[in-house]
């Protein structure tokens, strides 16, 4: 006897499918990442990353204005800093008039109601590629966060919405946010990368901003000491409870697909918006598959970014949030 309830009644055809869809992607769910370059009329290709752009502070100003037409209204900073300016003290992380400082004010001078977020790490100040200071052949984890908490709060001096730590240093969204509150920054909020793992999914990006860990003698290779065990799940709940503890307004799970379990874990254990960063790996890999026309490009970009959604993620950092929006458009 066929069964009185069929489900693909429900399936029929696009118009209800679309009315009984759980998971609906909107421009309201995107965070922008941005990279930006000293200089004058660059818009740079990255290698790696097709069809993605370093701006220089110029053409910077016509990509925010792009995004808020096209209904994105929230941008992640991130800066390539010449290497002359590179050291182990973090010196140009705090310059008043460094280019993060002058890539927020840009910003808030031509779209005064983008939100802006800012990478708060020292990569890619740092001489060594890593985001912390090193000392005697490790990362010094309470001097970092002493210059991460300058750091972050000469963003808000700049006019910067949230700051967003993804250094994975012990201790630093409560420095953070003391010292946020220390001069009055009471209303700047912080996204935390709570659970983000050590992860072979960042390598385009560290192109973008030319901020690898250097092969050198008495230098960490790589950054498994602060970043994430990817073997590990129950430690993501917990950096991520202490972080919100100390002060996090939103926390974050990077990279996105391969972790989607931990999305879904900790949207069942907090209570705080969930932020997930679909990396540049990630990225890099569908456009290359759908240039050898292995893959259907626009197709299983939506379907990833939906599945990211769906896991649990309030706030999705991609790199494929304009090809989405004019999709869905």
């Amino acid at each position: 006897m066929f069964p009185l309830k069929r489900n693909r009644r429900l399936r029929t055809n696009e118009t209800i499918r679309s009315l009984v869809r759980e998971t609906i992607i909107s421009p309201n769910d995107f965070l922008v990442p941005l990279f930006v370059v000293e200089g004058q009329g660059i818009k740079e290709e990255i290698a790696s990353m097709p069809n993605y752009f370093r701006y220089s502070l110029d053409l910077l100003e016509l990509e925010v204005k792009a995004l808020w037409e096209l209904g994105l209204k929230s941008v992640l900073l991130f800066v390539k800093v010449p290497n002359h300016l590179k050291d182990n003290k973090g010196t140009e992380a705090i310059n008043p008039d460094g280019l993060m400082q002058r890539a927020i004010k840009k910003i808030k001078d031509v779209c005064p109601e983008m939100l802006i977020m800012t990478d708060v790490a020292l990569d890619p100040y740092s001489s060594y590629g890593h985001d912390g200071i090193v000392e005697n052949g490790k990362i010094d984890n309470d001097f970092t966060v002493e210059i991460l908490s300058e750091m972050s709060v000469s963003h808000a001096q700049a006019g910067a919405d949230f700051v967003a730590p993804s250094d994975m240093m012990d201790g630093r969204i409560l420095s953070i946010r003391e010292a946020l509150e220390d001069v009055g920054f009471t209303d700047t909020g912080i996204m935390s990368y709570s659970a983000k793992y050590a992860s072979a999914f960042y390598g385009p990006f560290r192109d973008a901003l030319d901020s690898a860990p250097v092969d050198a003698q008495d230098i960490p290779k790589d950054k498994k000491t602060y970043q994430m065990d990817y073997a590990n799940r129950f430690e993501a709940l917990r950096e991520t409870e202490m972080d919100i503890d100390e002060g996090a307004d939103i926390v974050m799970v990077k990279p996105g697909l391969c972790y989607l379990d931990i999305v879904r874990d900790l949207k069942n254990e907090v209570d705080v918006p969930i932020a997930v960063y679909q990396v540049s790996g990630e990225y890099a890999m569908l456009k290359a598959a759908a240039e050898k026309g292995w893959l259907d490009h626009d197709a299983v970009m939506i379907e990833q970014i939906t599945a990211i959604k769906r896991a649990g993620a309030d706030i999705i950092a991609s790199y494929f949030a304009k090809d989405v929006v004019k999709l869905i458009s």
